[in-house]
């Protein structure tokens, strides 16, 4: 009995996408790249990185969500003085973070749009001894699995604003994570959009 109304309440699910679609506005799909900055409250570290999203329009004023940004490791200098001289090294921190996000944006309309958004994921933050690159990026995100991956929760606000299909959009909110307590860290993204 109850597998039938499991499966009848997902027919009617089905059937009624048509129809979210259709009072939907005419783009239903936005890609965009951004530029991601975090501070990591952990470490005190300003990680930077770039990330990707796409979203699909589900109602007029509202957007299913998904994104994934992976933070480069960054550099560090050390300081030393002694009488007689000053010298300074630079040298990479291996510390590197990927996090992925999904959930509702929701926004008003226009060109101009202002928006806020709650989202649920994960955050990976470890060290890597791989350059910040593409194939660092895959090494980071073939370890997922033995390594440190931590439940994260974003809520954020932003704006974009479009001429056309092409648009900017800026985010900004606290990305928190959970191990052994809530840490809470600001998160900035910006970076173009492009809507179908």
């Amino acid at each position: 009995m109850i597998n039938r109304f499991a499966f009848a309440v997902a027919i009617a699910a089905l059937g009624m996408i048509p129809a979210a679609r259709a009072q939907a506005s005419p783009n239903h799909v936005e890609i965009g790249i951004f530029a991601d900055y975090t501070n990591f409250e952990a470490t005190h570290t300003n990680s930077v990185g770039l990330g990707g999203r796409v979203g699909f329009n589900i109602a007029r004023h509202v957007q299913l969500e998904g994104e994934i940004s992976y933070d480069f490791a960054q550099a560090f200098t050390e300081t030393f003085t002694d009488p007689s001289t000053t010298t300074v090294t630079v040298a990479r921190s291996n510390f590197q973070l990927l996090d992925g996000l999904f959930g509702p944006k929701f926004q008003t309309r226009g060109r101009v749009k202002f928006f806020a958004t709650v989202k649920g994921g994960f955050i990976h933050a470890g060290l890597n001894d791989e350059p910040g690159s593409a194939a660092g990026f895959v090494s980071t995100v073939q370890s997922l699995r033995m390594s440190n991956v931590d439940g994260a929760f974003y809520p954020g606000v932003g704006l974009e604003g479009f001429i056309g299909p092409v648009g900017l959009r800026l985010d900004v909110g606290d990305l928190m994570y959970f191990d052994s307590g809530v840490h809470h860290d600001v998160r900035i993204t910006f970076g173009p959009s492009f809507r179908f």
